[in-house]
């Protein structure tokens, strides 16, 4: 047996596998005489049947085998022993005749493409800058959340006449063609100018407005249009009253308490306002850290500078889904998986080289917070944490255990990138809800 490696560029290649009978006979003559003892052929007692009928018979489909076990276990022997990390599959190069005598021929070749990443050069230090993001929760956002709950609780009412900040219920209709909708239209939604035409209206009135009045976002979160439908928008619009809502604002008092936070949670409006800080801290804290680790991901991703044999790859995930995705959804899809590709390879590295693991217990503490938080607002409480073993169990087998696998993985990307925060120089950086948005939408 006769294996060679063809680079053909820093991360691609080509391994040939040349076969002679001797690497192969021996264990097919084996496989025959097997068979042979077996064998049940008609006119002939079990087991003796003539050697060559049974291999007229069977020779060709066991040849088939042997050499594709033996092609197999070379070819990922050879892999194991190269320094470079192979990414997906070997794919087989199909010949342009694609034909083997497998009665007469005595020696086969066979190719592979390969795919691969060659050592990864990543090293922590000082030298590499990132960010510490923190969320500040501040009286803006504390004094927005309590209104936005106040009027979430608050009591529902059918007025005669709108104004500001009411629900209008009604008919939109273009004046010229078929277009035509009944919708929800919150006031609050709509620009100062705009909303105007809409207060001190009553049952049956009718608005008039043009397409140009109205601004894209307006026309998808007050109107609640698709993206086909706010691109055919031009012209004149008519909508027509139906009905209109109210929300009167709740009253801060131990009713509304309870409702927000469960029963003697809390008993007066300062501890209300207390909760609330601390309630929309603790969340914003996870969103600061979600933040700052994908942030720093790219950091070093970018510093990494891997290489990816994107043409293989490619090729790679159209054959290995065969049916199921097409070259435009490989074309499509492609940056996500390769960014998601890059990562793992970097964050394996990290964990390889300075021991860093997950351990089974590691799991199993994050799979009870992600079903704390889950639960957190169905006021379960003691019942749930009776219960979360099970829980835990039988989110961990789900999907034939990936699940499990997955949150392994989840577990050491956290730990790879606690370690790089202790490596790397990390600035803090306090940012309001609004800072936050904008680094977000960029």
């Amino acid at each position: 047996m006769e294996i060679t490696l063809d680079k053909h560029s820093a991360n691609q290649a080509s391994i040939k596998i040349t076969l002679n009978e001797a690497d192969y006979q021996p264990k097919v003559d084996a496989k025959l005489k097997d068979y042979a003892k077996k064998a049940v052929i008609k006119g002939f007692r079990p087991g003796k049947a003539p050697i060559s009928m049974v291999k007229g018979m069977y020779g060709v489909s066991i040849l088939v085998d042997e050499i594709n076990a033996i092609l197999g276990e070379s070819l990922n022997s050879y892999l194991k022993e190269q320094t470079f990390r192979i990414l997906g599959e070997p794919l087989p190069v199909e010949k342009e005749n694609n034909s083997i005598d497998w009665k007469t021929q005595k020696g086969f070749d066979f190719e592979y493409k390969i795919g691969f990443v060659e050592s990864i050069n990543l090293a922590l230090d000082n030298k590499t800058k990132g960010v510490k993001y923190a969320i500040k929760v501040d009286d803006k956002l504390i004094n927005e959340t309590i209104d936005n709950l106040k009027s979430q609780y608050g009591n529902s009412t059918n007025p005669e006449v709108s104004e500001a900040n009411d629900t209008i219920y009604g008919d939109l209709k273009a004046a010229e063609g078929e277009f035509e909708k009944t919708l929800s239209l919150p006031l609050s939604k709509l620009s100062k100018k705009f909303s105007g035409k809409f207060i001190g209206l009553s049952k049956d009135a009718v608005v008039e407005f043009e397409a140009k009045d109205v601004k894209k976002d307006e026309w998808s979160e007050a109107f609640g249009l698709t993206d086909e439908e706010i691109e055919e928008a031009k012209g004149a619009f008519t909508f027509t009253v139906k009905n209109i809502n109210r929300t009167e604002a709740a009253e801060l008092n131990q009713e509304f308490f309870d409702k927000i936070f469960g029963p003697e949670t809390v008993s007066s409006e300062e501890e209300f306002i207390a909760k609330v800080k601390e309630t929309l801290q603790s969340s914003y804290d996870r969103e600061s850290k979600v933040f700052t680790e994908e942030e720093l991901k790219k950091v070093l991703i970018e510093k990494a500078n891997l290489e990816l044999p994107d043409a293989f790859l490619k090729e790679w995930l159209i054959r290995a889904n065969e049916g199921k995705v097409t070259e435009a959804d490989v074309e499509k899809e492609y940056p996500i998986y390769a960014k998601q590709l890059t990562w793992s390879l970097i964050s394996n590295h990290i964990a390889k080289e300075n021991s860093i693991q997950a351990e089974h217990a590691d799991v199993i503490e994050k799979t009870k917070e992600m079903i704390r938080e889950q639960f957190a607002s169905s006021g379960l409480g003691a019942q749930l944490e009776a219960s979360m073993d099970i829980f835990v169990d039988n989110y961990l087998k789900g999907k034939e255990g990936q699940n499990y696998m997955n949150m392994m993985t989840s577990v050491q990307n956290e730990k790879v990138l606690a370690f790089v925060q202790e490596k790397i120089d990390l600035t803090e950086k306090e940012i309001s809800i609004d800072e936050f948005k904008e680094l977000l939408d960029k």
